[in-house]
């Protein structure tokens, strides 16, 4: 970016109260802006991006479609510039080409995995369901208890019953409350 005084649109002081948070102490116009933007709604976002979190990762700009805001820090105050950027639309287009080639690499490269994953979980799914054949053989064991054996979601452990329900492998016996008890055939 390069820096021209006259590139400054305006300026503005936001301070921090411990109880009532950021608040507005100057605010200076040095141009007219083009575009509808009020100091007063903005200031917990801008402190906040400026200010909050980690320290060492704290923005020193950011850009906007009609200005970017440059902030210094005094204390818990920060003082704000506002300036109009110049020649930036052909470099964010260049990003906005870059990025779309990343997203379809990414996008790519998930697809893979999940196309490898299924395999995996088809044969973990599997021996889940062979365990709990032979689990059931002779006895009955609630649902609960078989999500615990296998440390599954609920939702997980239903869809494999159901799965060997309608397999003709188990059948339900009993109801006691909510949980529903199983058996092998």
């Amino acid at each position: 970016m390069d820096f021209n005084e006259k590139g400054i649109l305006s300026a503005g002081m936001i301070g921090f109260d411990l109880v009532e948070g950021p608040f507005l102490k100057f605010y200076q116009e040095f141009q007219k802006i083009n575009f509808r933007f009020d100091m007063e709604s903005f200031l917990m976002n801008f402190y906040l991006s400026f200010r909050g979190g980690d320290e060492t990762l704290q923005p020193l700009a950011i850009l906007y479609h009609d200005f970017y805001v440059v902030a210094f820090s005094r204390g818990l105050e920060l003082c704000c510039l506002f300036m109009r950027p110049e020649n930036v639309g052909l470099k964010l287009d260049k990003l906005s080409n870059i990025a779309d080639g990343l997203i379809l690499q990414m996008d790519e490269q998930e697809e893979r995995q999940l196309e490898k994953q299924p395999t995996q979980e088809s044969q973990d799914e599997h021996e889940i369901k062979r365990i709990v054949v032979n689990l059931l053989q002779k006895q009955e064991k609630s649902t609960p208890e078989l999500r615990r054996y296998f440390k599954m979601t609920s939702s997980e452990i239903w869809r494999v019953m159901s799965q060997l329900e309608e397999a003709n492998h188990v059948i339900r016996t009993q109801k006691i409350g909510r949980s529903q008890y199983w058996t092998a055939l």
